[in-house]
């Protein structure tokens, strides 16, 4: 195992901060894995995982079990990590600048137009092409704040990754993750390995978010380039939600990082027999399908559905009450689904989000994912 550091831009005089990865197994295998987690500072839960994980690799590593490079970043966000205001903990937003982490990642401006002088007619050869002028792109990258840094130190770790895994959580949640179409075949295994409740498909969500980036980047190009420029898919990435940000405990996060293990010896990435694959436990549905929830108005907030009920049309999922009226106001899905989060606030403004429920027929179209 090696461990690397990459100084971030410093803020202010006096301050800095680095991104520690962790790389396992041979770089010259042809094939390579990028594993981060908590890029929104505060979803503990991913970052457990990561350590178990991390403590697997070694064992593996000594036993000559890698036969993939496996770079594992278990705080992929050092900024988010020191921001505490009067003892709450925010790591999902910059405070500097309001942005989310996990949103607008570079989106390589540049690459079409340079593919198109410079690729061939061999698909796996033109990867390996694109992902030079990949990194060519991202040295020419000048970040002017410690924000920007960040997420360049990311993509330089990963943008060579054939597959991207970004470990999450929500707040109340079962576990869930976010793949586009193209990816899902390479994800089914993992959605199962990891019990999955909820495996939620979209091409662009129009965040850029993280894992997206990768994915429909590779989309993008194999859409645009002449036919005589084929490409292949050169990055497969997805973003895991380890539940809520509560369920932190060792057997949780033994059994995700478990189940990854588990994924990667299907991938061949680590040598040994696999797990026989599980039981899928709800098919892949588009994120555009997955009804949103919103407070219409402000008030407490009692829920009348648990966390993974399994939900019909009509069924009531808030009671939003009104302490000075008494009056009440049900909230109800219109969707057949699985209710696979949920917010952990109990008294609401109006136009709060509230949760989501997924769904088999496409509702929304924009933004798909929440600020």
């Amino acid at each position: 195992m090696k461990k690397q550091s990459i100084p971030l831009l410093s803020a202010a005089i006096g301050t800095h901060r680095e991104l520690v990865s962790f790389h396992f197994g041979p770089e010259d295998s042809g094939q390579k894995i990028y594993i981060q987690s908590t890029l929104h500072a505060d979803e503990t839960p991913a970052m457990l995982t990561t350590v178990l994980l991390k403590r697997r690799l070694l064992e593996l590593e000594a036993q000559g079990a890698l036969a993939a490079e496996i770079v594992v970043v278990p705080v992929a966000n050092p900024v988010g990590l020191g921001q505490y205001v009067l003892g709450q903990f925010l790591g999902r937003f910059d405070l500097a600048s309001g942005r989310n982490f996990n949103r607008n990642f570079l989106m390589f401006p540049r690459l079409l137009e340079r593919a198109k002088e410079s690729l061939g007619a061999d698909p796996v050869a033109n990867i390996q092409i694109v992902r030079q002028l990949m990194n060519a792109e991202l040295n020419e990258q000048k970040p002017l704040t410690e924000f920007e840094s960040l997420q360049v130190a990311l993509q330089k770790l990963s943008f060579d990754a054939d597959v991207v895994i970004d470990l999450h959580c929500s707040l109340e949640a079962v576990m869930h993750l976010y793949t586009s179409e193209v990816g899902w075949p390479d994800f089914e295994p993992l959605s199962r390995y990891l019990g999955a409740r909820a495996s939620l498909l979209a091409t662009d969500s129009g965040a850029a978010a993280f894992d997206e980036m990768y994915s429909l980047l590779w989309w993008q190009l194999q859409q645009k380039l002449p036919a005589h420029q084929p490409v292949g898919t050169g990055t497969v990435a997805v973003t895991v939600e380890c539940r809520g940000q509560r369920d932190v405990s060792y057997a949780v996060a033994q059994q995700d990082a478990d189940a990854l293990v588990d994924y990667l010896m299907w991938r061949k990435a680590i040598r040994g027999e696999p797990k026989a694959l599980p039981e899928l436990l709800a098919p892949a549905t588009p994120l555009a399908g997955s009804e949103q929830f919103y407070a219409p108005v402000s008030g407490i907030l009692v829920h009348r559905a648990n966390i993974g009920d399994s939900i019909r049309a009509g069924d009531p999922l808030f009671d939003i009450i009104d302490p000075l009226t008494d009056e009440t106001t049900t909230i109800s899905s219109k969707t057949d689904g699985i209710f696979y989060m949920r917010r952990a606030i109990r008294f609401v403004t109006a136009g709060a989000p509230l949760g989501r429920v997924t769904g088999t027929k496409p509702l929304r179209t924009g933004v798909l994912l929440g600020a």
